[in-house]
């Protein structure tokens, strides 16, 4: 059987994100599989837009990774005590797009926050986002890495054995829902 395919999805476009390093020890953690990344530089929603030229090429290319993986990362910066705004357009736009991408998809959710809390809020938030699309989210405890400037090392990798044995859990959980 050929490896999986594993969308992974970071709510903050920042190159040194604390979300990306995240993801990519998902990944190392959910073992052998075809990654892809998902690009959130999106145009702001705006039905105007839409009406106008459709659903742009760059939301239909992100619907479609999401119906090609057979699971999906997402981890998600918290700002202001909520969802971040580049997560919240990226799912408000693939919402537009006919099909259901994220139908019954496996889906893990985590964060990861200078913050003490880790993003936990934002966290919360976004957990409810994946319903109207009808995701099957992996359910569990938050996997939130709070003060995350202190917890990966120069190579990006998770120091905490605490977090790296959350995260393996919970990549084990998401493997195990691809059947």
């Amino acid at each position: 059987m050929a490896d999986p395919r594993l969308l992974t999805i970071s709510g903050s476009l920042r190159r040194g994100s604390y979300n990306r390093m995240l993801l990519r020890e998902a990944v190392r953690a959910f073992g052998p599989a075809e990654v892809h990344e998902a690009d959130l530089r999106l145009p702001l929603y705006d039905g105007d837009l839409e009406d106008a030229s459709g659903v742009p090429e760059a939301v239909e290319r992100l619907a479609a990774q999401i119906r090609e993986a057979d699971a999906v990362v997402i981890s998600s910066p918290e700002y202001n005590k909520g969802i971040s705004g580049v997560m919240k357009n990226a799912l408000d736009w693939v919402s537009r797009v006919p099909g259901m991408a994220f139908r019954g998809k496996p889906v893990a959710v985590m964060s990861a926050n200078d913050g003490r809390t880790g993003g936990e809020t934002g966290q919360f938030m976004l957990l409810s986002c994946p319903v109207p699309h009808q995701a099957d989210v992996v359910p569990g405890a938050p996997l939130c890495v709070a003060l995350a400037g202190d917890e990966f090392d120069a190579e990006g990798r998770l120091k905490s054995d605490r977090y790296r044995k959350a995260l393996d859990k919970r990549m084990e959980a998401l493997r195990g829902r691809l059947g």
